[in-house]
C-alpha cells in the first residue's frame, strides 16, 4: 500500500504517468518472468520428496516483490493516463470519460473472470509454470501495444508556473498557512485574495487561505490556485475515511464467503461440482452484465431525469453502492444463519469436514449483490478521486482509491482479531471458530452491516456539504 502511494508520488512529481507506466510494466514483466522460472524449477508433481532449494525460494519471493512493485506503479498510473485522453473541458468528452471508467472496470473484471476460470485451471491441472507464463506473455504484448500508440496519446502538461513541483506548491500552502496562523494581523499584509474576495481582514480568513497573506518582511505568498488545490485535497480526507466502511465488508468475499462454500453441497448441475473459490468469478461476471445495463440504460435514463451529464453525481453513485453493500451483509448473515441451522438439524455441528446438504446456490445472491455494489462504489470512487484532485496529482487520486481498499483490509483483519480474542478463540465460543459449524459468521456479517450503515449515514452527511471542483466548459 505504501509502495503504491510512493509510485504515484514519483509519477506525479517527477517522471510523469507515461514513463512510470513503462518502467512499472518492465518491472512487472520481469517479476512474472522470474515467477515462471521459479515454477519451472519445482517438479510439477504431488510426489515431491524434498522441499525447494534456498535459491528457488529466494527467487520465488523476490519475483513476488517485483510483481508487487510493478503493480504499485502500473495500477494507479495506467488508469489515470487512460482518463487523461479525454478533455474534461469538452462536454461530450467529459461524458465519455465517465463512461470510460465503467468500461475500464468491465475489462478488468473480464480479465479476472478469465484468470479464475482458465488460468487457475491450467495451474491446477496442467502446469504452474504455464499458468504463470501466460500472464507474463500477455503483459509483454500489452506493453508493446501501449508503446506503439505513443504518438496518439494526449499527455497532461504541468502548469507552466516555473515548472514547480505540485507537491512543493501544495506543501508550501500548508507551511505558510501554519506560519501565518501564529502571526498577528499587524505583521501581515494582504497579497492576493482571489480565492476569498469577500473577506475584509486576515482574522476572517480560513486556515489555508492564510497562505495568501505575507508577513511584512516581504516573503512571497502563495497563489490562489495553489490554495484551491490544497483545499481540494483536504476536502477529500473525510470522504476517503467514510469509504473505509465499504472496504471492510468488501474484504470478506476472498475469505469467509469462500469458507462458507467449503461446507456446502457444491454440485450446481448433475455431474458438475464447482470449487468454492471459483464463486469469486460471480462478482466479476455480475459486474460485466451490470456495466452494460448501467452504461447503456440507467445512465441515459438518469440524464433525462437529473440533467447531470453522467446520469448521477459520483458521490451519489458511491452512496448507492454503500447501501447495496449493507444489504449484501444482511443477506450473507441470513444465509449463514440458515446454513448453521441446517448443520444442527443434520447433526453436523462437530463434523466440519463433512459437506452439508445445503446447496452452494444459496451463496449466489451475496456474490451478485457485492458485484452490483462494486459497480457503484468502486467505479464511483475511481472517477471521484481522479476528478477531484488537482490535475497534476491524478495518479495520487487513483492511489487514494486503491489505498482505501488496502486500509479497509487491514481494518477488517484487526476487527477479526479483536472479536476472536474477545469471544475466546477456538477454545471458546468464538465467532471465527476453526469449526465453521460452531462459529458465528452470521453475527459478524450483521456487525458489518451496522458498520456499513453507519459509514453510509456519515458519508451522506459529509457529501451533502461537499462542493465539486469547477471544470471550465462543463
Amino acid at each position: 500500500m505504501s509502495t503504491l502511494g510512493l509510485r504515484a508520488f514519483v509519477a506525479d512529481a517527477f517522471l510523469g504517468r507515461y514513463r512510470t507506466i513503462i518502467i512499472a510494466s518492465l518491472i512487472y514483466v520481469l517479476g512474472l518472468a522470474f515467477l515462471t522460472s521459479s515454477a519451472f524449477m519445482i517438479p510439477n508433481t504431488t510426489e515431491v520428496t524434498s522441499s525447494p532449494s534456498s535459491f528457488v525460494n529466494a527467487l520465488f519471493f523476490f519475483s513476488l516483490y517485483l510483481v508487487a512493485i510493478g503493480q504499485s506503479g502500473h495500477k494507479p498510473c495506467v488508469q489515470a493516463f487512460g482518463a487523461d485522453q479525454f478533455d474534461e473541458k469538452n462536454l461530450q468528452e467529459y461524458r465519455d470519460r465517465s463512461s470510460f471508467f465503467n468500461w475500464w472496470y468491465f475489462s478488468i473484471c473480464a480479465g479476472i473472470s478469465l484468470v479464475i476460470l482458465v488460468v487457475v485451471y491450467i495451474q491446477e491441472y496442467v502446469s504452474w509454470a504455464l499458468g504463470f507464463g501466460i500472464p507474463c506473455v500477455f503483459m509483454v504484448i500489452s506493453l508493446v501495444l501501449f508503446v506503439l500508440g505513443r504518438r496518439l496519446y494526449r499527455y497532461s502538461k504541468r502548469r507552466q508556473v516555473e515548472e514547480t513541483n505540485p507537491f512543493t506548491r501544495i506543501g508550501r500552502v500548508f507551511l505558510l498557512a501554519f506560519k501565518n496562523q501564529r502571526l498577528s494581523s499587524s505583521e501581515l499584509c494582504i497579497a492576493e485574495l482571489e480565492a476569498n474576495p469577500s473577506q475584509d481582514s486576515p482574522e476572517e480568513l480560513s486556515f489555508l487561505n492564510k497562505a495568501l497573506l505575507v508577513p511584512n518582511d516581504g516573503e512571497m505568498s502563495c497563489k490562489s490556485r495553489d490554495v484551491e488545490d490544497a483545499t481540494a485535497l483536504v476536502k477529500l480526507i473525510p470522504v476517503w475515511l467514510t469509504t473505509l466502511s465499504y472496504a471492510i465488508p468488501y474484504a470478506q468475499y476472498m475469505t469467509f464467503f469462500t469458507k462458507q462454500g467449503v461446507t456446502m453441497e457444491r454440485t450446481i448441475f448433475p455431474g458438475v461440482m464447482i470449487p468454492p473459490a471459483s464463486l469469486q468469478a460471480l462478482i466479476s461476471l455480475s459486474i460485466i452484465v451490470f456495466v452494460l445495463i448501467y452504461d447503456r440504460v440507467l445512465v441515459p435514463m438518469g440524464k433525462s431525469i437529473t440533467k447531470d451529464p453522467c446520469g448521477i453525481t459520483t458521490l451519489k453513485r458511491i452512496g448507492t453502492g454503500m447501501v447495496i453493500a449493507t444489504l449484501t451483509m444482511v443477506v450473507a448473515a441470513l444465509v449463514e444463519s440458515k446454513r448453521l441451522k441446517t448443520a444442527k438439524e443434520h447433526g453436523l455441528i462437530d463434523q466440519p469436514n463433512i459437506t452439508g446438504p445445503m446447496s452452494i446456490w444459496w451463496l449466489f445472491p451475496q456474490y451478485i449483490l457485492l458485484g452490483l455494489a462494486d459497480l457503484h462504489t468502486l467505479v464511483g470512487m475511481q472517477e471521484f478521486f481522479y476528478s477531484q484532485v488537482p490535475t497534476e496529482l491524478r495518479s495520487i487520486g487513483m492511489a487514494l482509491y486503491l489505498s482505501a481498499l488496502g486500509v479497509g483490509s487491514l481494518l477488517s483483519s484487526l476487527l477479526i482479531s479483536l472479536i476472536d480474542l474477545t469471544t475466546g478463540g477456538d477454545a471458546g465460543d468464538s465467532w471465527f471458530n476453526s469449526n465453521l459449524n460452531r462459529a458465528h459468521l452470521d453475527y459478524f456479517y450483521y456487525l458489518l452491516a451496522v458498520v456499513s450503515a453507519v459509514g453510509f449515514f456519515t458519508f451522506l452527511f459529509i457529501s451533502r456539504s461537499y462542493t465539486y471542483r469547477r471544470v471550465d466548459g462543463v
